[in-house]
């Protein structure tokens, strides 16, 4: 994607789509140091076992920042996930915008605009194969090292992820896990230049009826199509 079409996607948009795709995500764990401990495994399958249907919807709260110019985006809508890396996103404040994908193609559209912008998943995040790890929780044994941080004045347990493979984008995350019902409340993420995106999901539902044609986007007639494949 050029830097003129990424300029294209406000601060929101980039930020989510950083904090939750990933590129060649199978990579070999040869650091012995690194390996998961007995407490970060039983909090893992706890993850697992909860979020091992087919996938889940959720209200989302997100607040998006750049360090450097001290900006602050805040957004909020419904988020909808089904496996293998299917995504919907639909942002209702501060304006309607959708971020759709069935995992091969991805649809951006801003009906205020009536623009979409359309490109191949992998194509949009570089080499490999894209995925959400939320669309299939397992994948985060393979992409991340993991780390206990303090709990937080919830008592949520917190897990620090850094991934396996360098990437810019993404240098971090803390994973928020209610120890009511293991479901990941919170996702905050970093990238190197320390700009933070805050995400905290409510309502989650792991029973709703999702067909694959959410995750397919009809283009209206006459819109404005762009596309950003390279």
């Amino acid at each position: 994607m050029t830097t003129y079409f990424k300029k294209k996607l406000n601060l929101l948009i980039v930020s989510l789509l950083c904090c939750f795709i990933f590129t060649n995500f199978t990579v070999a764990d040869t650091n012995n140091e690194k390996k998961i401990t007995p407490e970060i495994d039983k909090i893992l399958k706890k993850i697992e076992k909860r979020y091992k249907g087919n996938g889940f919807s959720a209200l989302f709260f997100q607040k998006s920042t750049l360090k450097a110019m001290e900006i602050t985006d805040t957004a909020s809508g419904r988020a909808y996930f089904k496996k293998p890396a299917m995504m919907r996103w639909e942002y209702d404040i501060p304006e309607r915008q959708y971020i759709i994908t069935n995992g091969k193609s991805l649809w951006i559209y801003k009906p205020e605009d009536n623009q979409v912008l359309i490109g191949k998943f992998p194509t949009f995040f570089g080499n490999g194969k894209g995925v959400s790890f939320l669309s299939d929780i397992r994948l985060i044994r393979e992409i991340f090292f993991f780390s206990m941080e303090p709990a937080d004045k919830k008592g949520n347990t917190v897990l620090k992820l850094i991934p396996k493979k360098k990437n810019p984008d993404l240098t971090k995350i803390y994973l928020y896990i209610s120890k009511e019902n293991n479901n990941i409340v919170r996702l905050l993420s970093y990238n190197e230049y320390e700009d933070e995106t805050r995400i905290d999901f409510f309502n989650i539902n792991f029973k709703a009826k999702m067909k694959d044609s959410m995750f397919v986007f009809n283009i209206p007639d006459n819109s404005d199509i762009v596309t950003f494949d390279k």
